[in-house]
């Protein structure tokens, strides 16, 4: 492909940097907003792009990668996870599908940590006591949380952020297990002085706070279900800045309702945008707008990632962050 620019198409708008870079080194089309595409607007880059750059906003199946037109090599998400993306479909189609693993992988580990402590310390309870101007004074009995050292992390899905987390935690004296499809490497396990949990079951009876880093796919949909979240300590906290439909939602908020569990930390929804009002309404539950990456430096590292991607392709090399059956 040398001497020829990548016609390449974003699908909506990206960090200014990030467009003027992909503007030096393709022929490059912006998105025409920052709001999700239309489906007929996704149909129409689609047919006409040779790199689509999407973000997890675009729900890209099967029917949509029926509708490609034969110019399109590559789509170049623009964000780590990909399961918006019918993968299956693209490589049938001789279409490569790229992301930009490791990127956010810090960024997403503090938010981890802030909404550890926000949950267990009462942090927006203190704010909107602050804000409404009702605040008397110190008192004894005021707001009391509770201490984060000494208690049992479960993580679920021990990857880069997993591990990321692993490490926060452990600097706040937290005790560290996981619970995998695989076990890892002994000394990886004693780098973070980790328990493996075989059991899901267990890890979750035995912890104090569960924090899932896991993928959404079929084998892990709602892997914390009804089941499983009532053999959950009544102190126990659920943290959430994977995917939304890890987590049976409802099932989550009646036992928040109800208050078999203590709190929930949450960025991430099972219907997407769509949150539950009841869930919404609970004093014990800190609900963030999915912005566990939302960095400067991240989201334009993330462009970045995209731009190695496109470059490859047009080297006609194999791109780094191709997506692979085993890996979705």
């Amino acid at each position: 492909m040398a001497g020829k620019r990548l016609h390449v198409i974003a699908t909506r708008r990206l960090p200014e940097a990030v467009e003027a870079r992909m503007a030096e080194l393709f022929d490059f089309v912006p998105g025409p907003a920052d709001a999700a595409m239309a489906p007929e607007a996704l149909r129409g880059v689609l047919e006409a792009a040779e790199v689509l750059v999407p973000t997890l906003s675009d729900r890209i199946d099967a029917d949509m990668i029926a509708a490609a037109g034969p110019r399109l090599k590559l789509i170049a998400n623009y964000g780590a996870g990909v399961d918006h993306i019918d993968t299956d479909a693209a490589r049938a189609r001789g279409i490569a599908v790229t992301n930009t693993p490791g990127v956010v992988t810090e960024d997403t580990a503090d938010v981890t940590m802030a909404l550890i402590l926000a949950v267990t310390r009462r942090l927006p309870e203190g704010q909107a006591l602050m804000q409404s101007g009702e605040w008397r004074g110190w008192s004894p009995d005021l707001l009391l949380g509770g201490r984060i050292g000494g208690r049992r992390l479960g993580i679920l899905g021990m990857g880069r952020i997993g591990r990321a987390v692993a490490r926060r935690a452990r600097a706040f004296g937290m005790e560290i297990g996981y619970h995998n499809r695989r076990r890892l490497h002994p000394e990886i396990e004693a780098e973070y002085a980790a328990r493996f949990w075989d059991s899901l079951d267990q890890m979750v009876a035995h912890c104090d706070v569960i924090s899932v880093h896991c993928p959404h796919t079929p084998a892990s949909y709602h892997l914390l279900n009804a089941r499983r979240i009532a053999l959950m300590k009544p102190g126990a906290v659920v943290v959430n800045t994977s995917r939304g439909e890890v987590i049976d939602e409802n099932a989550l908020t009646r036992a928040l309702r109800a208050g078999e569990i203590a709190g929930a930390g949450l960025d991430v929804y099972e219907q997407r945008r769509e949150i539950n009002p009841r869930l919404r309404a609970l004093p014990n539950v800190v609900l963030l707008p999915h912005m566990g990456s939302a960095t400067r430096e991240g989201r334009i590292e993330m462009g970045e990632r995209v731009m190695i991607n496109i470059r490859a392709l047009e080297d006609g090399l194999p791109p780094p962050d191709l997506i692979l059956p085993d890996f979705v």
